[in-house]
């Protein structure tokens, strides 16, 4: 018990800092534990179970299931109807990003949703003149919230229900088995309905307006003092060279964004463009290498831009945009110099946001995580390929992308049939979700080809790498170790206190490290802990499953929290403000709820 402890201890640690991302963390310790076998009680066959847990695979026809989705273009299109319903009334804005976010997540994973709709949601506030910081949070709650309605909304639904059939199968008398696709689809609706009240309500006055309804890039990301065009003179010595010979030494921090000669603009490439007398370059580096620059080479100061218009002022000019890196993305653990964006997009990266904080020089060599997001300046060519790629989310909509709409029936029908037919009692929920992907194949929803690309890779290995944990935890006996610790609260605590107290620790280990794992880690305790006290443990891990799927204090307790947090221009204590009196008001309410639907006695 103790080794395992300590290697909980150790991958807590690993998520809550982000030194590895999460899924190499999981598989770190998938490694430790078999490596250990003789103190963790895991075989290398329990070690890799995980690859071939029913959960797992379910996610994974879930993630595929949920592109195809996504290639008809379906939720755009809903997206599209919803802006021009909402128009330039905030509440409408506000009740239709809440109001279709939460039903659509109820049937497709919630977390390709939210990338689906952020730039449709950033779009619709620009053009109904609100701040886009006052729709983005609440599309990202939202889908959380709508995440609980069913089986199928969240990956931790699934993760939860298949533990919970384990735990039932080794322990009978836990009376623990899988959740039906509609099994707590009443308590998700009240709890749906809590949220997007608190959300129209006391939520919207909490949110800030962290970026001007008019928005400017520019202005928003202060490049105004980072940007800057000079003018090559007649005895300048870089007459004659190209562009990278003059300015390409990586010390300098320069980089050139446009060459401006007699009234001709050339973007990229520029690499090899040779600079001419007279010419105006337009950099983009801070004020001391400015300085340093025009002292050797003479250069001559002619002002800059100070908004995005004076960047771009013509329609065929490079485009500004905001590019948030994905869970998935080759950029995740890379920087932009080892990953060499610029070369592979043509594309320059203006300033860089992570955590909340804006970056606008010697950013090249910063660890890209998930949920970090890229000022980028692209030519349209450059940016239509950024748009189609799956590596990035782009927070704004182009109608350069083609989508199957032709296809949008044969998607409706089979993610119907996929839900149906597990509700039913006709397939288990993992042969109708790989079904579903063998018939969007042959219907022309998705291309055999995009398979692979279509799953979220480090979602897989992270459940696969954690779920060896909670074998750990079960077998040594640490998880009824634990769950007699948090069951002795049951001397002064009712039962329904212990049940809320399993909700605030979840809820709270959510808030630092993955949902899969919080899940992995508080069910088997909490099952333990139910069966001391002579509890129902289905409700026990029912308040686990909804605790994890609802994390809404941190942007790195969820997911989809991160898509959200750049674009919005959020910082760490906006969260906690908005999202710390929600996450207590569905405490209760979702304590309630089980105790009035379930029990919470035998």
């Amino acid at each position: 018990m103790l080794v395992v402890f300590a290697l909980i201890l150790l991958a807590l640690a690993l998520f809550a800092t982000e030194r590895f991302p999460i899924d190499v963390t999981a598989i770190l310790i998938m490694v430790l534990l078999m490596i250990l076998e003789p103190w963790t009680q895991i075989s290398p066959r329990e070690g890799i179970s995980g690859f071939a847990n029913p959960a797992t695979i379910t996610v994974l026809a879930m993630l595929i299931l949920s592109t195809g989705i996504n290639r008809t273009g379906l939720v755009q299109l809903i997206g599209r109807k919803m802006a021009a319903f909402a128009g330039t009334d905030r509440r409408k804005q506000l009740a239709a990003t809440i109001g279709v976010t939460g039903p659509v997540s109820g049937f497709i994973n919630n977390t390709p949703v939210v990338a689906i709709l952020v730039p449709v949601i950033a779009d619709l506030a620009h053009e109904g003149r609100t701040s886009p910081s006052k729709l983005l949070m609440p599309l990202s709650f939202a889908s959380m919230l709508g995440g609980t309605l069913t089986l199928i909304g969240t990956s931790t639904n699934i993760l939860a229900s298949d533990i919970a059939a384990q735990l039932g199968a080794e322990s009978p008398s836990l009376g623990l088995r899988a959740f039906g696709m509609f099994e707590f689809t009443k308590l998700g609706v009240v709890v749906f309905a809590v949220g997007s009240l608190y959300l129209m309500t006391v939520g919207v006055r909490l949110l800030p307006e962290r970026i001007p309804a008019d928005e400017d890039l520019v202005e928003e990301y202060a490049l105004q003092e980072y940007l800057a065009d000079v003018v090559v003179p007649a005895n300048s010595s870089l007459i004659g060279q190209t562009v990278r010979e003059a300015l390409g030494d990586d010390d300098l921090d320069i980089d050139v964004l446009q060459l401006i000669r007699y009234g001709e603009r050339f973007d990229e490439p520029l690499a090899r463009k040779e600079i001419h007398e007279n010419d105006t370059l337009r950099l983009r580096t801070n004020r001391e290498t400015l300085e340093y620059i025009m002292d050797a080479e003479g250069l001559t100061l002619s002002g800059g831009p100070r908004s995005e218009d004076d960047l771009h002022p013509e329609a065929e000019e490079p485009v500004l945009v905001e590019v948030v890196v994905p869970s998935g993305s080759f950029l995740v653990g890379e920087t932009l110099t080892s990953s060499s964006f610029r070369q592979r997009y043509d594309a320059n990266v203006l300033a860089f946001r992570t955590r909340g904080d804006v970056v606008r020089d010697r950013f090249e060599d910063i660890r890209i995580r998930v949920g970090d997001t890229l000022l980028v300046q692209a030519p349209p060519d450059s940016l239509t390929r950024l748009v189609e790629n799956e590596d990035f989310i782009v927070a704004h909509e182009f109608d350069e992308v083609t989508y199957r709409s032709e296809k949008i029936p044969f998607a409706v029908g089979i993610i119907a049939g996929v839900v149906a037919l597990p509700a039913l009692d006709v397939l288990p929920i993992v042969v109708s979700a790989l079904a579903g992907v063998v018939a969007m194949i042959f219907t022309g929803v998705l291309k055999p080809t995009e398979l692979y690309s279509s799953v979220e890779w480090n979602v897989i290995f992270l459940l696969a790498g954690v779920i060896p944990l909670g074998i750990a935890l079960q077998q040594t006996g640490a998880a009824a170790l634990l769950g007699d610790a948090v069951a002795s609260t049951g001397e002064f605590l009712p039962v329904i206190g212990v049940l809320w107290v399993f909700y605030l620790a979840t809820g709270l280990l959510t808030s630092v490290i993955s949902n899969n794992a919080s899940v992995v880690l508080m069910i088997p305790v909490a099952a333990n802990a139910a069966q001391s006290i002579g509890a129902n443990a289905f409700a026990f891990v029912l308040a686990v499953t909804f605790a994890a799927s609802t994390a809404f204090m941190t942007p790195v307790g969820y997911q989809t929290n991160l898509f959200v947090y750049g674009p919005g221009g959020y910082t760490f204590s906006d969260f906690i403000l908005v999202g710390a009196p929600l996450q207590f008001l569905l405490s209760i309410v979702t304590t309630l709820g089980i105790a009035f639907f379930w029990g919470v006695r035998v």
